[in-house]
């Protein structure tokens, strides 16, 4: 039967709620801990909701994610960005004293602007470039690993995971390193206050962290055009502004830098964790890469089905659209859980099992159509050198006991530390 506002006994200007999805909330623990089982019950029996704790329609199966993800004529990718919960006025004024003003960019743009944005750039984030930025990367990594692999015991996050990526979506972009504290700090103060519930003393707080982003970024992309040969990917884009300065404007460069910074940092830091948790919990699994290190590509893609970074992503209809048996109005807000596609039965052989031999893997962590990240490339290599580096000089490594804590939002999941410990006698030698 399709569901309506109109047929489910409702006002027309109401939305569906049934009995259990009246009571889900992404801000509970369930979904923070495990996004992807917290909606089994929807999966099976109500795979398109309407959530009115978040006024998002909740869409769960893969087959449904990847349509909305595909049909970008029929959803806008307009509302990427906008707080999940609606900003104050006090908010609003703090961030305006930072004139912040960003506008549609990579993630948030429909076509044609998307299309010639994702055109240009495309370039920079392809494997032949990112391929360069390996030994940095695994220099990097065991310069890191040298600081603790003798103390006996680490928290990856603080230790290793929090600092590396930073400073590699830095590298990637063209920024200088001795910057690499203020984007990290910063870039929380975004996920808070576009993804998360923040109380209204946290969201002024929030707000004034990402008018010094906004900030921050118009000083780094000045600085960058100052330079008649600006690295990175920021100084791709600058070069492709000096050929089209209709498109690539300076509030694009600015909004892109801060966009591209977070997500470079947070979804890599937090990829790799989730996979490392993953991992030392189906120790057989993690023995086997500790064996053959040829086994990391396929581990590193059932790591991202199992436990993606990005738990959801979202869309507008632009118009009234039928996913599944359910109406969703035209305005209508949805939530598309990544986390939960990916568990999908009808896509996955026994979709609960963490199994790094699976045939294949059509794993949407990072989108699908044409806005599939471009960062993919990156976060797959940075994935692979951890694992290998971690499997290499510590595969006695074990999860400490520790119960595990999520920043409460709607798309971006990773601990916020992660110990594990190791019997240094048992270290292997390294040549």
């Amino acid at each position: 039967m399709e569901i309506t506002a109109e047929n489910n006994g409702l006002p027309t200007t109401g939305c569906p709620v049934a009995h259990t999805a009246a009571g889900f909330s992404f801000f509970d623990r369930e979904y923070q801990e495990d996004p992807g089982a917290s909606l089994a019950w929807a999966r099976e029996s109500q795979p398109v909701f309407y959530n009115d704790d978040s006024d998002y329609w909740v869409v769960t199966r893969h087959e449904d994610v990847k349509s909305v993800f595909s049909q970008f004529n029929q959803y806008s990718a307009a509302i990427t960005l906008q707080p999940v919960t609606p900003s104050s006025e006090e908010a609003g004024a703090q961030l305006a004293k930072y004139n912040f003003a960003p506008c549609p960019g990579l993630v948030d743009s429909d076509p044609p602007a998307h299309r010639q944005y994702r055109r240009l750039n495309a370039p920079a984030f392809m494997p032949d470039r990112i391929g360069t930025l390996a030994p940095y990367i695994r220099e990097t990594t065991c310069a890191y690993i040298e600081r603790f692999i003798d103390r006996g015991h680490a928290d990856l996050i603080a230790d290793l995971l929090w600092d590396i990526p930073c400073l590699v979506a830095l590298h990637f972009m063209g920024i200088p390193e001795e910057d690499v504290n203020t984007v990290r700090k910063l870039a929380t103060s975004m996920t808070e206050f576009v993804w998360g519930r923040p109380s209204p003393e946290e969201q002024v707080r929030a707000a004034d962290g990402l008018g010094q982003f906004w900030e921050m970024g118009e000083r780094v992309v000045g600085k960058l055009k100052e330079l008649d040969d600006p690295p990175g990917w920021l100084g791709h884009a600058i070069t492709l502004q000096r050929e089209h300065p209709d498109i690539i404007t300076d509030t694009w460069l600015q909004t892109n830098f801060m966009g591209t910074a977070m997500a470079a940092h947070e979804t890599t830091t937090n990829a790799t964790a989730n996979a490392i948790v993953t991992l030392l919990r189906n120790r057989d699994q993690w023995d086997r890469l500790c064996a053959d290190p040829s086994l990391i590509p396929a581990a590193v893609e059932e790591c991202l089905r199992m436990s993606p970074s990005v738990a959801a992503w979202r869309r507008v209809a632009k118009q009234d659209m039928q996913v599944g048996d359910v109406t969703i109005p035209a305005g209508g807000k949805i939530l598309m859980v990544i986390a939960s596609a990916n568990r999908d039965p009808s896509v996955f052989d026994d979709p609960e099992r963490f199994d790094i031999d699976r045939e294949t893997n059509p794993h949407v962590a990072f989108g699908a159509g044409t806005h599939m990240c471009l960062g993919n490339h990156l976060a797959r290599l940075e994935m692979a050198i951890y694992l290998e580096e971690l499997t290499r000089r510590l595969p006695h490594m074990t999860l400490d006991e520790q119960e595990f804590r999520y920043v409460p939002n709607t798309s971006f999941r990773g601990p916020e530390s992660l110990h594990v410990s190791w019997d240094v006698e048992l270290n292997p030698v390294v040549t």
